[in-house]
Protein backbone atom coordinates (compact mmCIF):
# COMPACT_ATOMS: atom_id res chain seq x y z
CA UNK A 1 0.00 0.00 0.00
CA UNK A 2 1.40 3.39 -1.02
CA UNK A 3 1.69 6.37 1.30
CA UNK A 4 -1.17 8.06 -0.59
CA UNK A 5 -3.44 5.03 -0.07
CA UNK A 6 -2.57 4.90 3.65
CA UNK A 7 -3.51 8.58 3.98
CA UNK A 8 -6.79 7.87 2.20
CA UNK A 9 -7.59 5.06 4.64
CA UNK A 10 -6.85 7.37 7.59
CA UNK A 11 -9.18 10.01 6.15
CA UNK A 12 -11.96 7.46 5.81
CA UNK A 13 -11.65 6.50 9.49
CA UNK A 14 -12.14 10.09 10.65
CA UNK A 15 -14.89 10.85 8.16
CA UNK A 16 -12.88 12.97 5.73
CA UNK A 17 -12.99 10.70 2.70
CA UNK A 18 -15.61 8.87 0.70
CA UNK A 19 -16.42 5.38 1.95
CA UNK A 20 -17.65 2.20 0.29
CA UNK A 21 -21.22 3.26 1.06
CA UNK A 22 -21.98 6.75 2.35
CA UNK A 23 -25.26 8.57 2.77
CA UNK A 24 -26.53 11.83 4.23
CA UNK A 25 -29.13 14.58 4.15
CA UNK A 26 -29.66 18.27 4.90
CA UNK A 27 -32.19 21.05 4.57
CA UNK A 28 -32.40 24.72 3.74
CA UNK A 29 -32.92 27.27 6.47
CA UNK A 30 -34.42 29.69 3.97
CA UNK A 31 -37.16 27.37 2.74
CA UNK A 32 -38.54 24.40 4.67
CA UNK A 33 -39.52 22.76 1.37
CA UNK A 34 -35.94 22.54 0.05
CA UNK A 35 -34.03 19.44 1.21
CA UNK A 36 -31.07 17.40 0.02
CA UNK A 37 -30.01 13.78 0.19
CA UNK A 38 -27.02 11.90 -1.17
CA UNK A 39 -25.92 8.30 -1.49
CA UNK A 40 -22.65 6.71 -2.66
CA UNK A 41 -21.84 3.09 -3.42
CA UNK A 42 -18.38 1.79 -4.31
CA UNK A 43 -18.15 -0.03 -7.62
CA UNK A 44 -16.62 -3.44 -8.31
CA UNK A 45 -13.09 -2.21 -9.07
CA UNK A 46 -10.23 -3.11 -6.75
CA UNK A 47 -9.05 0.47 -6.19
CA UNK A 48 -10.44 2.76 -3.45
CA UNK A 49 -13.65 4.70 -4.02
CA UNK A 50 -12.94 7.57 -6.43
CA UNK A 51 -16.26 9.47 -6.20
CA UNK A 52 -16.58 12.43 -3.84
CA UNK A 53 -19.55 14.68 -3.14
CA UNK A 54 -20.35 18.08 -1.73
CA UNK A 55 -23.91 18.54 -0.49
CA UNK A 56 -24.59 21.39 1.92
CA UNK A 57 -26.42 24.64 2.55
CA UNK A 58 -24.15 27.54 3.43
CA UNK A 59 -25.00 30.97 4.85
CA UNK A 60 -23.03 33.81 3.24
CA UNK A 61 -23.98 37.10 4.93
CA UNK A 62 -27.69 37.54 4.10
CA UNK A 63 -27.72 34.88 1.40
CA UNK A 64 -28.06 31.13 1.40
CA UNK A 65 -26.20 28.95 -1.08
CA UNK A 66 -26.90 25.33 -1.77
CA UNK A 67 -23.58 23.80 -2.84
CA UNK A 68 -23.81 20.45 -4.61
CA UNK A 69 -21.15 18.57 -6.56
CA UNK A 70 -20.09 15.17 -7.82
CA UNK A 71 -16.38 14.61 -8.45
CA UNK A 72 -15.63 11.32 -10.23
CA UNK A 73 -11.92 10.50 -10.25
CA UNK A 74 -10.01 8.30 -12.66
CA UNK A 75 -6.65 6.83 -11.66
CA UNK A 76 -6.97 9.09 -8.62
CA UNK A 77 -8.88 9.68 -5.43
CA UNK A 78 -6.60 12.58 -4.48
CA UNK A 79 -7.76 14.91 -7.25
CA UNK A 80 -11.52 14.52 -6.63
CA UNK A 81 -10.78 14.91 -2.90
CA UNK A 82 -8.85 18.11 -3.67
CA UNK A 83 -11.77 19.40 -5.74
CA UNK A 84 -14.20 18.66 -2.94
CA UNK A 85 -12.13 20.79 -0.57
CA UNK A 86 -11.23 23.62 -2.93
CA UNK A 87 -13.41 24.16 -6.00
CA UNK A 88 -16.35 25.88 -4.26
CA UNK A 89 -13.94 27.94 -2.14
CA UNK A 90 -12.33 29.18 -5.33
CA UNK A 91 -15.69 29.92 -6.95
CA UNK A 92 -16.95 31.93 -3.97
CA UNK A 93 -13.65 33.83 -3.76
CA UNK A 94 -14.10 35.20 -7.27
CA UNK A 95 -14.74 38.95 -6.82
CA UNK A 96 -17.71 39.05 -9.21
CA UNK A 97 -19.38 35.86 -7.99
CA UNK A 98 -22.60 37.67 -7.01
CA UNK A 99 -22.83 39.87 -10.11
CA UNK A 100 -21.44 37.62 -12.86
CA UNK A 101 -21.87 34.14 -11.41
CA UNK A 102 -21.46 32.17 -14.62
CA UNK A 103 -18.20 33.95 -15.52
CA UNK A 104 -16.90 33.49 -11.97
CA UNK A 105 -17.56 29.74 -12.16
CA UNK A 106 -15.70 29.44 -15.47
CA UNK A 107 -12.66 31.31 -14.10
CA UNK A 108 -12.60 29.26 -10.91
CA UNK A 109 -12.68 26.00 -12.90
CA UNK A 110 -9.67 27.20 -14.94
CA UNK A 111 -7.62 28.41 -11.96
CA UNK A 112 -8.40 25.25 -9.98
CA UNK A 113 -7.22 23.05 -12.85
CA UNK A 114 -4.02 25.11 -13.17
CA UNK A 115 -3.32 24.56 -9.47
CA UNK A 116 -3.96 20.81 -9.79
CA UNK A 117 -1.50 20.58 -12.66
CA UNK A 118 1.07 22.55 -10.66
CA UNK A 119 0.60 20.09 -7.78
CA UNK A 120 0.86 16.98 -9.98
CA UNK A 121 3.85 15.67 -7.99
CA UNK A 122 1.63 15.49 -4.89
CA UNK A 123 -1.75 14.76 -6.46
CA UNK A 124 -0.60 12.17 -8.98
CA UNK A 125 -1.16 11.57 -12.67
CA UNK A 126 -4.90 10.95 -12.75
CA UNK A 127 -7.83 13.33 -13.03
CA UNK A 128 -11.49 13.88 -12.28
CA UNK A 129 -14.73 14.88 -13.91
CA UNK A 130 -16.99 17.34 -12.11
CA UNK A 131 -20.55 18.56 -12.06
CA UNK A 132 -21.39 21.42 -9.71
CA UNK A 133 -24.65 23.15 -8.90
CA UNK A 134 -25.10 26.33 -6.87
CA UNK A 135 -28.61 27.13 -5.63
CA UNK A 136 -28.76 30.86 -4.83
CA UNK A 137 -31.40 31.81 -2.26
CA UNK A 138 -33.59 28.91 -3.47
CA UNK A 139 -34.33 31.00 -6.58
CA UNK A 140 -31.57 30.49 -9.17
CA UNK A 141 -29.56 27.42 -10.07
CA UNK A 142 -26.13 27.65 -11.75
CA UNK A 143 -24.78 24.33 -13.09
CA UNK A 144 -21.33 23.68 -14.54
CA UNK A 145 -19.56 20.50 -15.62
CA UNK A 146 -16.54 18.92 -17.23
CA UNK A 147 -16.73 15.27 -18.19
CA UNK A 148 -19.67 12.88 -18.01
CA UNK A 149 -21.13 13.38 -14.55
CA UNK A 150 -24.53 14.91 -15.16
CA UNK A 151 -27.16 17.28 -13.75
CA UNK A 152 -30.84 16.74 -14.51
CA UNK A 153 -33.76 18.84 -13.31
CA UNK A 154 -37.38 17.72 -13.12
CA UNK A 155 -40.07 20.25 -14.06
CA UNK A 156 -43.71 19.19 -14.16
CA UNK A 157 -42.60 15.57 -14.14
CA UNK A 158 -40.36 15.98 -17.18
CA UNK A 159 -36.57 15.53 -17.18
CA UNK A 160 -34.33 18.31 -18.51
CA UNK A 161 -30.55 17.88 -18.72
CA UNK A 162 -28.59 20.89 -17.44
CA UNK A 163 -25.09 19.66 -18.29
CA UNK A 164 -23.17 18.38 -21.32
CA UNK A 165 -21.61 14.92 -21.59
CA UNK A 166 -18.13 15.67 -22.90
CA UNK A 167 -17.53 12.60 -25.03
CA UNK A 168 -14.37 12.23 -27.15
CA UNK A 169 -16.38 11.30 -30.24
CA UNK A 170 -18.32 14.58 -30.04
CA UNK A 171 -15.15 16.67 -29.56
CA UNK A 172 -12.91 14.81 -32.00
CA UNK A 173 -12.18 17.92 -34.09
CA UNK A 174 -11.00 19.96 -31.09
CA UNK A 175 -8.88 17.08 -29.80
CA UNK A 176 -7.26 16.59 -33.20
CA UNK A 177 -6.65 20.35 -33.52
CA UNK A 178 -4.63 20.11 -30.28
CA UNK A 179 -2.54 17.28 -31.73
CA UNK A 180 -4.38 14.37 -30.12
CA UNK A 181 -6.50 11.57 -31.52
CA UNK A 182 -9.62 9.61 -30.65
CA UNK A 183 -9.49 5.82 -30.81
CA UNK A 184 -11.82 2.95 -29.91
CA UNK A 185 -8.84 0.68 -29.40
CA UNK A 186 -8.43 -0.94 -26.94
CA UNK A 187 -12.06 -1.76 -26.21
CA UNK A 188 -15.14 -0.31 -27.88
CA UNK A 189 -15.35 3.12 -26.17
CA UNK A 190 -13.93 6.23 -27.88
CA UNK A 191 -10.96 7.51 -25.85
CA UNK A 192 -8.64 10.50 -26.07
CA UNK A 193 -5.27 9.15 -27.28
CA UNK A 194 -6.73 5.70 -26.66
CA UNK A 195 -6.67 6.34 -22.90
CA UNK A 196 -9.41 8.58 -21.48
CA UNK A 197 -13.14 8.17 -22.14
CA UNK A 198 -13.99 11.85 -21.54
CA UNK A 199 -12.90 14.90 -23.55
CA UNK A 200 -12.78 17.32 -20.61
CA UNK A 201 -11.48 16.82 -17.08
CA UNK A 202 -9.49 18.29 -14.24
CA UNK A 203 -5.90 17.08 -14.02
CA UNK A 204 -4.59 14.38 -16.38
CA UNK A 205 -1.31 16.23 -16.86
CA UNK A 206 0.09 13.71 -19.33
CA UNK A 207 -2.92 14.25 -21.65
CA UNK A 208 -3.55 17.92 -20.94
CA UNK A 209 -2.37 19.21 -24.32
CA UNK A 210 -5.24 17.29 -25.88
CA UNK A 211 -7.89 17.81 -23.17
CA UNK A 212 -9.96 20.78 -22.02
CA UNK A 213 -11.02 21.78 -18.51
CA UNK A 214 -13.41 24.45 -19.81
CA UNK A 215 -16.85 23.87 -18.25
CA UNK A 216 -20.23 24.23 -19.84
CA UNK A 217 -22.30 26.52 -17.60
CA UNK A 218 -26.08 26.85 -17.49
CA UNK A 219 -28.50 28.89 -15.38
CA UNK A 220 -32.04 27.93 -14.49
CA UNK A 221 -34.69 29.86 -12.56
CA UNK A 222 -36.32 27.78 -9.84
CA UNK A 223 -40.07 28.31 -10.02
CA UNK A 224 -43.18 26.55 -8.74
CA UNK A 225 -42.90 23.96 -11.53
CA UNK A 226 -39.39 22.90 -10.47
CA UNK A 227 -39.66 19.68 -8.47
CA UNK A 228 -36.14 18.35 -7.90
CA UNK A 229 -32.57 18.16 -9.14
CA UNK A 230 -30.39 15.08 -9.65
CA UNK A 231 -26.60 15.22 -9.78
CA UNK A 232 -24.94 11.88 -10.44
CA UNK A 233 -21.77 10.23 -11.70
CA UNK A 234 -21.78 8.08 -14.82
CA UNK A 235 -22.34 5.01 -12.66
CA UNK A 236 -26.00 6.08 -12.88
CA UNK A 237 -26.09 7.40 -16.44
CA UNK A 238 -24.46 4.35 -18.06
CA UNK A 239 -27.56 2.33 -17.20
CA UNK A 240 -30.39 4.90 -16.99
CA UNK A 241 -31.75 7.65 -19.20
CA UNK A 242 -32.62 11.05 -17.74
CA UNK A 243 -36.33 10.26 -17.88
CA UNK A 244 -35.85 6.85 -16.27
CA UNK A 245 -33.94 8.45 -13.39
CA UNK A 246 -36.65 11.07 -12.88
CA UNK A 247 -39.45 8.48 -13.08
CA UNK A 248 -37.59 6.27 -10.58
CA UNK A 249 -37.79 8.84 -7.78
CA UNK A 250 -40.52 11.36 -8.65
CA UNK A 251 -42.93 9.85 -6.13
CA UNK A 252 -40.41 9.66 -3.25
CA UNK A 253 -40.72 12.68 -0.96
CA UNK A 254 -37.58 12.18 1.16
CA UNK A 255 -34.46 13.35 -0.69
CA UNK A 256 -32.06 10.84 0.89
CA UNK A 257 -34.45 7.95 0.23
CA UNK A 258 -34.70 9.13 -3.36
CA UNK A 259 -30.91 9.21 -3.77
CA UNK A 260 -30.62 5.73 -2.27
CA UNK A 261 -33.37 4.38 -4.52
CA UNK A 262 -31.61 5.80 -7.58
CA UNK A 263 -28.35 4.10 -6.63
CA UNK A 264 -30.10 0.80 -5.90
CA UNK A 265 -31.89 0.91 -9.24
CA UNK A 266 -28.54 1.42 -11.00
CA UNK A 267 -27.16 -1.62 -9.17
CA UNK A 268 -30.21 -3.63 -10.18
CA UNK A 269 -29.38 -2.66 -13.76
CA UNK A 270 -25.86 -4.03 -13.19
CA UNK A 271 -23.90 -0.81 -13.01
CA UNK A 272 -20.38 -1.82 -11.97
CA UNK A 273 -18.86 1.67 -11.66
CA UNK A 274 -18.65 3.81 -8.53
CA UNK A 275 -22.10 5.35 -8.01
CA UNK A 276 -22.75 8.70 -6.41
CA UNK A 277 -25.90 10.77 -6.56
CA UNK A 278 -27.39 13.85 -4.94
CA UNK A 279 -31.10 14.67 -4.98
CA UNK A 280 -32.31 18.15 -4.07
CA UNK A 281 -36.06 18.34 -3.49
CA UNK A 282 -37.49 21.79 -4.19
CA UNK A 283 -41.13 21.22 -3.21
Amino acid sequence: MTGREILHKMKEKVGLGSSACDTGKGKSKMSKHVTLGYHLVKGKSSHPMEDYVVAEFKQVEDNELGLFAIFDGHLSHDIPDYLRSNLFVNILNEPDFWTETESAVRRAYRTTDTTILDKAVDLGKGGSTAVTAILINCEKLVVANVGDSRAVICKNGVAKQLSVDHEPSKERANIEDRGGFVSNFPGDVPRVDGQLAVARAFGDKSLKKHLSSEPDVFSEIVDEDTEFIILASDGIWKVMTNEEAVDCIKHIKDARSAAKQLAEEALTRRSSDDISCIVVKLQ
